[in-house]
């Protein structure tokens, strides 16, 4: 700065004393600052160029959490954040160890502090394993006990809702392309209801359904839980894979479920709508139905590639003549759409004899179209609601259905939750008592088939259920009691 100082009072002195003309000194001034040599700048500092011992210090004073996102960013980062000495003082913190350990030979006793655990003969990795272990066994103790208690009407856990929010469990869909890229959503809403609970995706972000070939649900929790605050979806979680449906040719291989002026609405088993935009292959919205029966399990103990199997059932001994068939089976029906709910009701004493045994599968009737004392209304006018970041809707005549069947010790025989939709019939009620137009709703699956036949009263301007039968597949029966029907 001192140098153009100089040539500035140089040159304006020169030109003073002879315009249009240069000195001496001032050639002499420029050419001293082309001879200087540059300024280096000064070298940036990166973390990844620290020496070793340095980052082991830094990563010393991080949590749980903290390290294993650190171990995530390179191999060098991964295999200094395994350093059994940081992850031994945090197992230490979390579950301290026992003071003293008794002799039978000596009076003294032993105190085992840290400074003498065999902290060099234990691969590297293994106190992180250790304390990742121990945290997950705590949570999952705690979910255990949450779900104990039993809803007599249901049959399923009465606390499923605090399970779910100990557990810190969340849902997420995976969408994959034709090029193997994957576009991961995050849930956007939840609504519980008593046996189920329906998980929602909205997003102004959805990739062409073209491209995509398939679509994976999961259940997701963290690895490491804090109680004090919500999960964050930048920590380390697992996932457990629920089920996986295949896109690529959606709108050919399936019947719109129902639409409205806006979406279509395509179901696929189990339990998965999806919504388009009418009259483009775009996305608008995904719906995932999933029972509380065995929710937590598939949630959660399946891995990223392989989904959760259900063990089977351990036939019980049943001294009833076979002759009489099944027996004092409980249902418990759900009909309901976000917030609304249609029908929620519990029949008991169900029974199938064995003439009712026909074409591979038992015969339950819940209602009988000829018993009008048990005909059932429904509540409000049927139809799936459903919302986007933009817009929201009411697709007429759709609703999902959860079905909870109990055995005779009340324990779930067969459970789903599904949409389904209302179809109009051809043919006119054959009852006197009710005069509107016929419509009925049919659900299949592999372990049977659930129809429901129901009148429209326009008078009243609600719908009767007036014939519910289940079909229980009798391969379904017949493992599940060891028998042979």
């Amino acid at each position: 700065m001192a140098a153009f100082e100089r040539l500035s009072r140089n040159t304006s002195r020169s030109f003073a004393a002879r315009p249009g003309e240069c000195s001496e000194t001032v050639n002499a001034e420029i050419k001293s600052l082309y001879r200087r040599p540059p300024i280096k700048p000064k070298p940036n500092m990166c973390i990844e160029s620290m020496p070793s011992e340095m980052l082991m210090k830094i990563f010393s004073y991080l949590d749980a959490v903290s390290l294993l996102c650190v171990a995530c960013v390179n191999k060098r980062f991964y295999h200094l954040a395994n350093d059994n000495v940081i992850w031994l003082k945090i197992y230490s913190g979390c579950f301290p160890p026992k003071r003293t350990i008794w002799k039978t030979k000596s009076v003294q006793t032993e105190t085992v502090s840290l400074s003498c655990a065999p902290i060099q003969d234990r691969k590297p990795g293994y106190w992180k394993k250790e304390y990742v272990l121990k945290q997950i066994a705590a949570i999952t103790t705690r979910v255990m006990q949450l779900v104990k208690p039993v809803d007599p009407y249901t049959g399923l856990p009465s606390r499923i809702k605090k399970a779910i929010k100990a557990s810190g469990l969340s849902w997420m869909i995976v969408l994959k392309d034709r090029n193997g890229k994957e576009h991961v959503m995050e849930q956007a809403d939840l609504s519980f209801k008593d046996t189920s609970v329906t998980i929602f995706w909205y997003s102004a972000s959805w990739p062409c359904l073209d491209i995509l070939s398939t679509l994976k649900l999961f259940g997701v929790t963290p690895l490491l839980l804090d109680q004090s605050k919500a999960p964050s979806k930048n920590g380390p979680r697992r996932r457990s894979l629920i089920a996986e449906y295949d896109l690529s040719n959606l709108t050919e291989s399936n019947v719109a479920l129902g639409a409205n002026k806006l979406v279509q609405l395509f179901s696929l088993n189990p339990g998965l709508l999806v919504g388009l935009w009418k009259g483009k292959n775009e996305i608008a919205l995904v719906m995932a139905s999933l029972h509380y029966h065995q929710l937590l399990e598939r949630s959660t103990l399946g891995s990223a590639t392989v989904q959760y199997v259900l063990p089977p059932n351990k036939p019980i001994l049943d001294d009833v003549d076979p002759e009489y068939g099944l027996h004092d089976y409980d249902l418990h029906l759900d009909m309901h759409s976000g917030s609304c709910t249609y029908l929620c009701g519990t029949f008991k004493s169900l029974f199938c004899r064995k003439g009712d045994i026909e074409n591979g599968y038992l015969r339950l009737t819940v209602v009988s179209l000829k018993d009008n004392a048990k005909h059932v209304p429904l509540i409000g006018t049927v139809g799936l609601s459903w919302e986007t970041d933009a817009f929201k809707g009411n697709v007429k005549d759709c609703y999902v259905m959860d079905v909870t069947l109990l055995d005779e010790t009340r324990k779930p025989f067969w459970c789903f939750s599904a949409p389904v939709c209302m179809e109009l019939s051809s043919k006119a009620s054959s009852l006197c008592d009710y005069t509107g137009c016929v419509y009925t709703t049919d659900y299949a699956d592999s372990e049977g088939k659930v129809c429901v036949e129901l009148v429209w009263l326009e008078e009243t301007k609600e719908y009767f259920i007036v014939s519910l039968v289940l079909y229980v597949s009798t391969e379904k029966v017949n493992n599940w009691y060891g028998t042979n029907y």
